[in-house]
């Protein structure tokens, strides 16, 4: 059995995730809970149950809201080229996504996220300069804008940049993910379009321990 502890730190409020996951043949068995399941006593608010085939489907289970999430993966060849496909499903929201990942080489990948019955489609390019610099123009047709990312990986840690620009939203990024500490990302955001410029800051970590 593993379990994992997630927390999130705003400026204005903090959020703690506890996930409890044991596998049964090559079926992983997830429950997940939030601060929320504790913070007035026991109770099922923020209660996930999950069944997950790796690289095939997940099923959640939204326990208070009695809503399912369905995800299926596959993956299939195009001119040679693996494209990786997942297909979400919300029955609650009634909203069905489609995502796909073409990797043209080990440099070079194209993506794409759909949302049926809108105009919501992103497509990104995604280009890796000697493994560490990544370079992701991505273009949003439902806003006509582009948003544009860069990352640098340095060792453990990794820095990332993002500008939209239909929001003017800038944000910078800190992460590193270590075997021994955990995993913690920090970051601050800002929008340019704002007459007061007050950063966004949130604060990520998690913990994994095998039981």
């Amino acid at each position: 059995m593993k379990a994992s502890l997630k927390g999130r730190y705003t400026n204005d409020k903090s959020t703690a995730v506890v996930s409890l996951s044991a596998n049964a043949g090559d079926i992983k068995l997830r429950a997940s809970m939030t601060d929320a399941t504790f913070i007035k006593g026991p109770s099922l608010n923020g209660l996930t149950l999950a069944v997950e085939k790796p690289g095939f489907f997940i099923i959640d289970y939204d326990v208070p809201k009695k809503d399912f999430r369905f995800q299926f993966m596959n993956s299939v060849r195009v001119a040679e080229k693996p494209l990786k496909l997942t297909y979400i499903h919300g029955r609650g929201d009634n909203r069905t996504v489609l995502d796909g990942t073409l990797t043209l080489d080990s440099a070079n990948k194209v993506s794409a996220n759909y949302m049926f019955g809108t105009r919501n489609c992103k497509v990104k390019y995604s280009y890796s300069h000697g493994g560490a610099t990544t370079f992701e123009p991505c273009y949003d047709f439902g806003k006509n804008a582009w948003d544009f990312a860069i990352s640098r990986r340095v060792y453990d840690d990794v820095f990332k940049a993002t500008y939209q620009t239909w929001s003017r939203d800038l944000a910078l990024e800190w992460s590193r993910n270590s075997k021994f500490n955990g995993t913690f990302k920090i970051s601050a955001s800002v929008n340019l379009a704002e007459e007061t410029k007050i950063p966004k800051l949130i604060a990520e970590s998690s913990w994994d321990l095998e039981m």
